[in-house]
Parts: C-alpha cells; structure tokens; sequence
C-alpha cells in the first residue's frame, strides 16, 4: 500500500475562521479521523465490538451539533474555502441550555448507546472539576486533516484560540485532556501546564491548562 500524500501549503494563505452550518460535515470527518485510534474513545465507544466507527462518527456530529446549536466555538483554519483543520471550544461558565443538553444526549444515546453516552458525559464532567478555575474556555475536539499534518497547522489553531482567549474577558484561561504523550507535549510547547493525570479504566490521560494571557 502507498504511503498517504502530503499536501504542501504555504501559511501565508490559511486562515482561521469561525466554521458555518455547510462546515460541519466537514469538521466532523477531520475530527472522525484524528480521534478514531484515540484510546480513550475507543474505549468508551467500545472499539472492540462491532458498529465502533459508526458510533464515534455519530457522537462527534451530535457534539458538533449540540456546540452549534448552543453558540459554543467552532473554529476553522482554510486554505481558501477548503477546510484543514478544526477547534470545538466551550465558553466560560456556558455549559448547554437544559433542554438542548437533553436532546443532544437523547439524540446520542440512540445513535452511541446508553453506556457510551454514560461515559462520555461523565468523562466531561470529571475533566472540568479538574480544571484549576471557574470560568474557562475547554478545547473539547481539535484534528487537523492527515493530508496536511506536520505542518504547522496545530500550532496556527492554537494561536488563534489563544487571540480568542485573550479577548474574552470573563475567562481565566483554557483547558484540555490530552491521551497521547505528543500531543501533551504540543500543548506544553504551546504554554499549558499538566495539571494532573486522570484515569479512564485502563486508560490514562492529562489534564491541562493556560491561564488567560492580556
């Protein structure tokens, strides 16, 4: 089998933009596959059983959706109207509104299961108590396309969530739960700190976080 071609791009031409309604299909294939072999996910969308792609595809469109219909962040980078990469982030203090969080959960309990959904919510849940603030941003989902990875495209999304950041006055800062040792190490590069691990069954994972910078 051929190894996968990389697309070149000069960054001078990508730029970030909040995603619209027609981006969200889009997002939700680049985030598919950048949390597709994510151990956390495969275990709490049961990998090892039969159906595993079509659950994890199907909880990230509701959780993309659950964030549009609630005005959460959803940030994009572009190389003209061709999506490279994407952000879901959770305001400060926002949470979801009552009746749109349980039909979001309703909407993922019969397309994930009960026991997924189960896991899922609480994984969130334990996450933020985590955080060391009380009004913070949270990078839920974050992939970059596989054609375009290794780029620099990870680091130009995170400057742009850092300039969202820093001019939303009701927040402290920003958290993320990271699995994979890169990709902790990416964040610690780009200025958060490991707050503390955090174990999911068999599977372990770090809490982290950037405070608010003016």
């Amino acid at each position: 089998m051929s190894p996968p071609v990389t697309a070149r791009l000069s960054h001078d031409t990508v730029q970030a933009i909040y995603l619209q309604a027609d981006d969200l299909n889009v997002a939700a294939s680049i985030l598919y596959k950048a949390y597709h072999d994510d151990a956390l996910f495969e275990h709490i969308f049961q990998a090892h059983r039969e159906g595993y792609e079509n659950r994890l595809r199907q909880a990230i469109k509701q959780e993309l959706q659950a964030c549009w219909d609630t005005e959460q962040i959803l940030l994009g980078l572009f190389e003209d109207a061709r999506l490279l990469a994407v952000a879901c982030i959770t305001k400060p203090l926002a949470g979801f509104a009552p009746g749109k969080i349980w039909h979001w959960r309703l909407k993922m309990m019969v397309t994930a299961g009960f026991v997924s959904t189960r896991q899922f919510i609480e994984k969130e849940e334990k996450i933020r108590s985590l955080v060391p603030a009380n009004a913070f941003h949270m990078i839920s989902l974050i992939g970059v396309r596989p054609d375009y990875q290794h780029q620099g495209l990870g680091h130009l999304l995170m400057g742009a969530i850092d300039t969202i950041i820093a001019e939303d006055d009701s927040s402290e800062g920003v958290g993320v739960f990271a699995t994979v040792s890169a990709y902790r190490h990416f964040f610690e590069d780009g200025g958060y700190e490991c707050v503390t691990p955090v174990h999911f069954d068999s599977v372990q994972g770090d809490v982290l976080y950037k405070k608010r910078v003016v």
